[in-house]
């Protein structure tokens, strides 16, 4: 369950970063400059950028789907599981 999970989280994290890749279009609109360094120092041009971006819609609905009946039974078992011994050290 925790698999499928992590699995899932992973995939909604990808069609996120997706989205956002498409979604941004960026046009630098001015060239950036250095400093004229002569006697005096004339200050710099940073570049100026229009970003435009998409939008997203989430909206809700309500369906009908079969789910399956499912009766899950447990029992006890004895397994090795790794361990975290952690010593600190010897301090002044």
């Amino acid at each position: 369950m925790k698999t499928s999970t992590a699995v899932i989280a992973g995939l909604a994290a990808i069609l996120v970063i997706a989205f956002a890749i498409f979604f941004i279009d960026i046009d630098q609109t001015e060239e950036g400059s250095l400093p004229d360094v002569d006697v005096s120092i004339e200050g710099g041009n940073l570049p100026e950028f229009d970003a435009q971006t998409g939008s997203v819609s989430v909206t809700e609905e309500e369906v009908d789907v079969e789910v399956p009946d499912v009766e899950v039974t447990t029992e006890e078992k004895t397994i090795t599981v790794p361990g975290v011994e952690v010593t600190p050290p010897a301090g002044d």
